[in-house]
């Protein structure tokens, strides 16, 4: 039976929207596995547009729905239309737009609050038994809503290949276990059934970064 899954996009580009590698590695596992996959976004403006080649912040103002687009080559939903009767399980892929569109993580770390129609949606899919897959920094949400579950953002001793890692200190603060995994794996949560991976939150080579992604999708699936 064909899987339909949700992808849930926060914009376009790693520093105020969705990670773009990551995104499209969730994207080729799920066309390879023969899953529907319709995109979904906020229809909202960002927190703030930076300038990649900067990396700083700029006047701009753009929409979440309408950079998400970019990524979805023009098919993508407005998020307030995913309905999760229609759907076997959603997968959210990283980057700086889900602390900053889909939470406010990015200021107030593991005080924030989450979108709230993001919440309820998974809420409701946790509620109805369909798996949640998340990579990068998008276990966060879990965390926030799903107090207990278990997720990966990938090691809790920072260095110069895992210079995120106080992320999996906030984690346990939040009442969650933190589970050390490599890049290239991912972590299943069965009771939960949330698959999370490390994704960009490891600094590796785009290849051991894909290799995760694909992982975390087969496990999703599986669980569908």
């Amino acid at each position: 039976m064909v899987k339909r899954v949700a992808v849930i996009l926060s914009g376009c580009g790693v520093y105020d929207g969705t990670e773009i590698h990551e995104a499209s590695a969730v994207l080729v596992h799920l066309s390879r596995a023969g899953a529907k996959v319709t995109m979904f976004a906020p229809n909202t403006d960002q927190m703030h547009v930076v300038n990649h080649c900067e990396g700083k912040p700029s006047e701009e103002k753009r929409n979440v729905l309408q950079e998400s687009a970019r990524i979805a080559r023009g098919d993508v939903t407005d998020l307030a239309k995913l309905k999760v009767s229609a759907f076997d399980a959603v997968i959210i892929p990283g980057g700086f737009g889900v602390a900053k569109n889909l939470s406010d993580w990015a200021v107030k770390n593991k005080d924030c609050t989450i979108q709230p129609h993001l919440e309820k949606l998974i809420k409701a899919f946790h509620k109805a038994g369909k798996p949640l897959g998340m990579c990068c920094i998008s276990p966060i949400l879990a965390a926030k809503i799903l107090p207990g579950c278990e997720i990966t953002v990938g090691q809790d001793k920072e260095c110069e290949k895992w210079p995120y890692a106080q992320t999996a200190g906030a984690i346990k603060e939040m009442g969650c276990k933190h589970v050390n995994t490599d890049v290239e794996k991912a972590h299943v949560d069965v009771k939960n059934k949330l698959i999370t991976t490390s994704a960009f939150m490891c600094n590796a080579p785009i290849h051991n970064v894909f290799d995760g992604i694909e992982v975390m999708v087969k496990e999703t699936l599986k669980l569908a």
